[in-house]
């Protein structure tokens, strides 16, 4: 029974409409127009129709919304001539014959997953055995050298002889300390070669040291540091005589200084340089053992003002010295106790963690009266709490306190006596007159440290000293402490990129005289970087194909090594940590692998999962096999993934030199235009090879290097070479055969093309090249790797931005890309090592759309529909009623009976219909997947009204000049203010354009954004539907087309805005508390172990010395006159805004 077309409003009677000519625009140079007589424009239905003209559509007084057996016939119409173009055009069959025709050029190999996976885990394992060998020569020789060192206390600075790496940046700067007051320091002047390897100048010949700049170069500690650290300098240059692939070795001292190999310039920032080796992530995990730390705070009354912004900042610091194999909670006290953010237990240390606690800290608000009891109770209730996940080492208290009178003896009793297994570090904060002995009874009494805060210049050095105590039992340990560990990953401060460290801590084998007691102190760590490239050169590249992988995590479950670890950003202070669960899309099967990985176990399970597409708009439910194995010596495990049609791989056997030439020949240029343009991937095939990002100078290079060698050089990759060359002939016969005899014109495409795993895309014609888009490289182009995932006919439409203006129609320039994998069937064996596919003329598509979707039958004109008739509306005569469109898999329009929407294609589908796309979602043709990106980048964006934004700086009165105290802590604070935000936004007072542009810090900053993707649901059959909205409800109907990833959808066009509803969202959007709520995350934690050793007690430990003020002191120059200019009336700093704006990936 028919339905009426409309129930708001009847359907439209008037004036016959005029059916536009087919296709619209003018033929093309040299093109026969379609409307002009050919009789292949419809490949299986209607080839008279196509003869002759359009006549004008009649009125239409008794036209209903199609019937379900209707659109079921254009849905079949639609599928047919895909199919047909595809099966003449795509070449599938033919491909598959020249392949087994050719079956003597190339032998099929078997990828086998457990040999494979324990292969690279020992080759990987052997790599850093070799940098693990290295360390401990360095440790056992730094020990010896400090052992054997005598102390001077009248060393001078003219006495000490070594390449300052800052001394460059520091003679460029008239405002460094060193210039003003002259350094005295022998600082030797080098000269540098550019090495690739270290990406970096550098001389093999010396080393070079750093020095944070708040620590003073001439005290007598550092000046002793630097004289017994100088014989390092052969030990380092006898390492890389042994092993020449070694990177930076590292010695970082417990005083601050930095000792490394080879010597390079430091690569100082444009401000300040704040860098301080005890910060790093490695040092850190290298210096002590893993702790469970309860901050609390004084927020009584008498606590206000600066006192209480140098414990916020303290307390910010002391986050800085945590690693992710730490758990930490914060809490303020006064009368009572209470978390200062939503965190109610310990929680990890990570870096988002450690945001939310320092968010937090700003919040402080000080009242009340000081109530240490009612803190020190919270502190040990939080250290004993078993029900959580937790470090399971070092347990330790940190108090910051203006001062008191209160022992809480008591609390120590009840919760610490007599074993002590919690240490206490108290830290009296700003300038007071108030009896710190309670301070310092309380952490001598509890195996901790008393620290003295009484102005900024304190923070940074008091706040970490704290690892020294911690280092007491690993040091007293000896034999069983020294034990190589490797990091998570990190961006190197010196411009290696992400790097892994191995760690090795160097004690004090130093007495005081015979009989007296071992030296417990820790000199500092030993480190020796790898590059995550060098690691990743071990594992197979192309063997694997395009969607085959081989990854690595530690024991939190971060990657090491992934396709999917891209940070877009970088901030040497933190680690990179990437959760296997983030970087893929997380389900149960992949949680139980990462549990079994980080356990240490061997194991292989196919799983199906979802896999979200290389440029992110897409979700496709796959097949995988997981292999995994332990790297053994390391805290690391390597897995393996291969999709099943993966498992075996051609490998070409070009032994005929004149064949080789032959196809060699195919890539010439010359060849181009009769034969397609080729592009190749940009690949490693010989070591000599030019790289280029334009994939045109990039193939010249590789001719011009061919000309001088063969694919059979040893300083080529054979296997690369030879596959690339066997792929030119193997897709130049698929040109002989099917491509240069067909008229592309007559079927409105625009192009052919061919992609291998050899590297070959070769495009047909060759002025079709000018405007492929598509990745040089198949393995990183999404529609080569989504075809070999999906069977059947792979559309992918121009991508588009609904931000962007309305794309303009130009002859040749719109395309939409239908792809399919090609099957290979040899001796039983499976693989797809092809991808052929169109790229359809949009607008002529569209017009054959509406064709195929109309009531046309073998009738030279679209079906009359008289005055006494009834008759049934089609996506042609009645587009102004009917509203037809092919919609992909991701929800992005395809194609559209709408002349207006042409323009939008490639758009997702809400921006376009949102009422529409709503109803296919909640009848469950589409379903949503969200997940987050913890890599992305987004751009800061300064307030709009400059005038009301709160003050940057810290601004003196009258009587605070008059008042000596303050220059000693008021001031100290103003300019530590704008410190921190330096360390926050990367750049001091507000950036000039020349400098934001050049340092990408300024522009970009790591934020988390939020992605959306839809991908088909479970219903496959036909489907009529209703939209209800009240009087204006509208009819549709959608359903799939066969052996395609298209939706086909008829509906009636809204007449009324009521039918507005919300709107599904797809773009990528900034996420402002940095991603889901990490409140609910702690509460469902992820596995993960800690390092297998614990050093947190030693029974012989003398805890008598437990208690000072301020080590080093800073350099007065630096404060001094960077204060003086804060002083001079500079415009506060505004705080900048996060613009909800993602960077996107290449």
């Amino acid at each position: 029974m028919a339905v009426p077309a409309r129930t708001c409003g009847a359907s439209r009677p008037g004036p016959a409409r005029t059916a536009l000519p087919w296709p619209r625009r003018g033929p093309r140079p040299g093109v026969r127009s379609p409307a002009s007589g050919s009789p292949r424009l419809l490949l299986l239905f209607l080839p008279p129709l196509l003869l002759l003209p359009l006549l004008a559509a009649p009125g239409a007084s008794a036209y209903s919304f199609p019937q379900q057996h209707t659109m079921q016939h254009w849905a079949r119409r639609l599928e047919q001539e895909i199919d047909g173009v595809m099966r003449i055009f795509g070449g599938v069959q033919q491909l598959q014959e020249i392949y087994k025709d050719n079956r003597n050029l190339f032998e099929v190999q078997e990828n086998e997953p457990q040999k494979l996976v324990e292969k690279v885990a020992g080759d990987i394992e052997s790599l850093l055995d070799r940098k693990v060998q290295a360390l401990k020569r360095l440790a056992d020789a730094a020990e010896n050298f400090q052992k054997a060192h005598r102390w001077q206390d009248n060393i001078k600075e003219e006495d000490i002889v070594y390449y300052d790496a800052k001394a460059d940046a520091e003679l460029d700067d008239p405002e460094s300390e060193d210039v003003e007051r002259g350094s005295k320091a022998s600082t030797l002047r080098l000269d540098f070669i550019e090495d690739s390897n270290f990406k970096n100048k550098v001389n093999y010949s010396y080393t070079a040291v750093q020095i944070p700049t708040d620590i003073y170069k001439g005290s007598t500690i550092i000046l002793n540091e630097l004289n017994w650290t100088e014989a390092l300098e052969n030990v380092f240059t006898e390492n890389r005589r042994q092993d020449p692939t070694l990177l930076w070795q590292v010695f970082g001292s417990a005083t601050g200084v930095t000792r490394y190999y080879p010597a390079t310039p430091w690569r100082a920032p444009k401000k300040i340089d704040l860098y301080d080796v005890r910060r790093r992530p490695w040092y850190i995990q290298g210096a002590s053992s893993p702790k469970d730390m309860v901050i609390i705070v004084d927020v009584s009354g008498s606590v206000s003002g600066l006192t209480l912004k140098l414990m916020k900042t303290s307390v910010c610091e002391m986050l800085d010295t945590l690693s992710d194999d730490d758990y930490v909670n914060v809490a303020s006290f006064n009368e009572k106790a209470q978390p200062v953010s939503c965190f109610t237990h310990l929680v990890q240390a990570n870096v988002r963690n450690k945001k939310v606690f320092k968010e937090a800290v700003q919040g402080m608000v000080a009242k009340g009266t000081t109530g240490y009891k009612a803190g020190f109770e919270y502190a040990f209730d939080q250290l004993q709490n078993s029900n959580i996940t937790r470090a399971n080492c070092n347990k330790m208290i940190m108090m910051f306190t203006d001062g008191g009178e209160d022992r809480v003896q008591d609390v120590f009793e009840k919760y610490n006596w007599p074993n002590r297994t919690v240490r206490v570090f108290t830290f009296s904060v700003g300038q007071h007159n108030y009896d710190v002995t309670p301070l310092q009874w309380m952490a001598c009494a509890n195996k901790g440290y008393y620290f003295e805060i009484p102005s900024i210049g304190a923070i940074r050095i008091n706040t970490q000293e704290y690892l020294d105590v911690l280092g007491r039992p690993m040091v007293l340990a000896g034999k069983a402490a020294k034990q190589v560990q490797w990091t998570n990953v990190y961006e190197d401060a010196l411009g290696l990129g992400l790097v892994v460290t191995g760690t090795l801590p160097v004690f004090n084998l130093t007495q005081d005289g015979p009989g007296e007691k071992k030296n417990q102190l820790i000199l500092g760590v030993m480190g020796i970087d790898v590059a995550l490239n060098d690691i990743k050169r071990l594992t197979p590249n192309y063997t694997l194909g395009a969607n085959g992988y081989v990854f690595a995590i530690d024991l939190n479950g971060y990657v090491l090594l992934h396709p999917n670890l891209k940070p877009q950003t970088t901030n040497f202070r933190e680690p990179v940590t990437l959760d296997f669960l983030d970087a893929e899309l997380e389900d149960e099967n992949k949680e139980e692998i990462r549990r079994s990985m980080i356990d240490g176990n061997k194991g292989h399970k196919q799983i199906r999962t979802l896999l979200k597409s290389l440029d992110e708009r897409y979700i496709d439910e796959v097949m995988r096999n997981y292999t995994w194995v332990p790297i053994r010596s390391t805290n690391y495990s390597l897995g393996l993934v291969l999709p099943p049609y993966s498992t075996f791989y051609l490998q070409a056997n070009l032994s005929d030199q004149i064949l080789q030439v032959k196809y060699f020949e195919f890539l010439l240029p010359s060849s181009f235009e009769s034969e397609g343009h080729v592009f190749i991937a940009p690949r490693e095939y010989c070591k000599d090879l030019n790289a280029s990002d334009n994939n045109t100078e990039f193939l010249r290079n590789f001719i011009e290097l061919m000309e001088k060698v063969t694919p059979d050089s040893k300083q080529c990759n054979n296997f690369l070479l030879h596959n690339l060359i066997l792929d030119t002939g193997i897709t130049q016969q698929l040109v002989e055969r099917v491509w240069r005899d067909q008229d592309l014109n007559t079927y409105s495409l625009l192009a052919v093309f061919a992609a291998t795993d050899g590297g070959i895309t070769r495009v047909f014609p060759n002025k079709a090249a000018e405007d492929w888009t598509e990745n040089p490289e198949p393995f990183n182009a999404s529609f080569y790797r989504r075809s070999l995932d999906n069977r059947g006919y792979v559309f992918k439409p121009p991508p588009q931005d609904a931000l962007l203006r309305p794309l303009e129609l130009e002859n040749d320039t719109v395309g939409i890309l239908v792809s399919t994998a090609v099957e290979l069937n040899l001796g039983g064996r499976t693989l797809r090592p092809a991808v052929v596919g169109v790229k359809l003329d949009l607008e002529a598509w569209a017009e054959k759309f509406k064709v195929l979707a109309s009531n046309r039958t073998h009738q030279d004109q679209p079906q009359k529909c008289g005055p006494n008739s009834h008759c049934e509306m089609d996506c042609e005569v009645n587009n102004e009623d009917l509203l037809c469109v092919l919609i992909d898999d991701g929800g992005f329009l395809v194609l559209s009976n709408q002349n207006h929407q042409w323009d939008q294609v490639g758009r997702f589908f809400s921006e376009v219909d949102a009422n529409l796309m709503l109803a296919l979602y909640n009848n469950s043709f589409y379903t949503r997947k969200e997940s987050y990106d913890y890599q992305a980048a987004c751009a800061p964006q300064p307030p709009g009204n400059l005038g009301a934004a709160p003050r940057g700086i810290f601004v003196p009165t009258i009587a605070d000049f008059l008042n000596l105290a303050w220059w000693t802590s008021a001031a100290a604070w103003s300019l530590f203010q704008q410190l921190l935000y330096g360390l926050i936004y990367h750049s001091w007072f507000q950036a000039d354009p020349a400098e934001a542009e050049g340092n990408p810090e300024a522009r970009e900053s790591s934020c988390v954004m939020k992605q959306t993707q839809y991908y088909f649901g479970s219903v496959n059959a036909s489907y009529n539907a209703i939209i209800d909205c009240g009087n204006c409800s509208r009819l549709f109907h959608a359903q799939r087309l066969t052996n395609t990833n298209l939706l086909f959808v008829v509906a009636e066009k809204p007449l009324c805005s009521q039918c507005e509803a919300g709107r599904l969202l797809q773009k990528e959007t900034h996420c402002p508390a940095d991603g889901p709520e990490q409140c609910e995350l702690v509460q469902r934690p992820r596995y993960r172990r800690g390092p297998h050793i614990c050093f947190d007690y030693n029974a012989t430990e003398d805890t008598s010395d437990c208690g000072r003020g301020a080590s080093f002191p800073p350099s007065l120059g630096v404060l001094v006159s960077l204060q003086l200019l804060l002083l001079l009336g500079l415009p506060p700093r505004p705080q900048p805004q996060v613009h909800a704006h993602a960077s996107h990936r290449p």
